[in-house]
């Protein structure tokens, strides 16, 4: 009888969602494209694209991310459609609500935030100004979250580099990693972001052969990644150019790595509806457009912290 109890209870420890979940993070990054009047004359407008990547994030799961390209009013419209979660993150443009907001979403009921702050990509950093070479001003959030059930602590930072300003790259990889080194110390660190350059581009290279992080594509146990980062909303296209990442330190174990390239369908005022002898007869399909919920495909990893 004692071997039975032993056993019954060695069973349901392997099979308890604790043991499962309690040391495993889901963390993404995600350029959802600033709300662009241009894009609603092209069937691609914030508020169809919206609810697609609100349910995008809930069905993938996301514990944490970090997004960039967000406005003040896709702030609130997430925050809506995303009711479990909480951010940090300022407008880069005045440090309040004007410009973009590089913002790391995190669930409420999972975190507990610690600290949290910001700084600009430039030489100086405590305040809106373009950095270097920079078109525009740009902005990293920060913060310390706490995993309440497991008592975990971990940085993450998140942020949206130059898309012309070739030095403004290089610069802000090396103050980012000289900011993490000095916060941050040998505690867990995840870096995310669109950095607009891909894995074989100077900037990146400075972030992965740093010995301080390394790109979870590279670590990852399971990778699924049949296309690039980027894709313009059009769905047909391809590439190997991987320009949103997520860096994390080596205290953390990469599971999973995925490129998300989920897509919706929008309907076509003349599109044909197809009879075939293929399919039952109970199915009826009509033809829509492709749709992408944003120009960029979400980064999605599976963390395992424990030691």
């Amino acid at each position: 009888m004692k071997k039975i109890i032993l056993n019954l209870i060695f069973v349901s420890l392997i099979f308890s969602p604790l043991s499962l979940n309690a040391q495993r993070l889901k963390v993404a990054t995600y350029n959802i494209r600033y709300e662009n009047p241009g894009d609603v004359s092209n069937g691609n407008g914030w508020k169809v694209r919206c609810p697609v990547i609100c349910n995008l994030v809930q069905f993938h799961d996301f514990d944490i991310f970090g997004a960039q390209e967000v406005l003040h009013s896709q702030l609130t419209d997430l925050l809506i459609g995303l009711q479990e979660f909480n951010y940090i993150g300022v407008g880069r443009d005045d440090g309040k609500e004007k410009g973009e907001f590089a913002p790391v979403f995190y669930k409420k009921d999972k975190f507990d935030l610690l600290q949290s702050g910001h700084f600009w990509m430039s030489s100086v950093t405590d305040r809106p100004n373009k950095g270097w070479d920079a078109v525009l001003p740009r902005i990293c959030t920060w913060g310390k979250f706490l995993d309440k059930k497991s008592g975990f602590s971990f940085w993450f930072f998140n942020l949206h580099m130059d898309h012309i300003g070739v030095e403004a790259r290089k610069q802000s990889a090396g103050l980012v990693l000289k900011t993490i080194k000095e916060k941050c110390g040998n505690d867990p660190v995840i870096l995310t972001g669109d950095f607009n350059v891909d894995q074989q581009n100077e900037s990146y290279a400075l972030i992965n052969t740093s010995g301080m992080l390394k790109d979870s594509y590279e670590l990852t146990n399971i990778r699924y990644a049949l296309n690039g980062t980027f894709n313009n909303f059009e769905p047909d296209l391809k590439t190997e150019s991987r320009i949103d990442h997520i860096f994390v330190t080596s205290g953390l174990k990469v599971l999973r790595y995925g490129i998300l390239t989920d897509s919706y369908r929008s309907k076509l005022e003349n599109g044909k509806k197809l009879k075939s002898t293929n399919f039952p007869k109970e199915v009826s399909l009509q033809q829509f457009q492709i749709r992408l919920p944003s120009d960029h495909y979400p980064v999605e990893i599976e963390l395992d912290y424990s030691k």
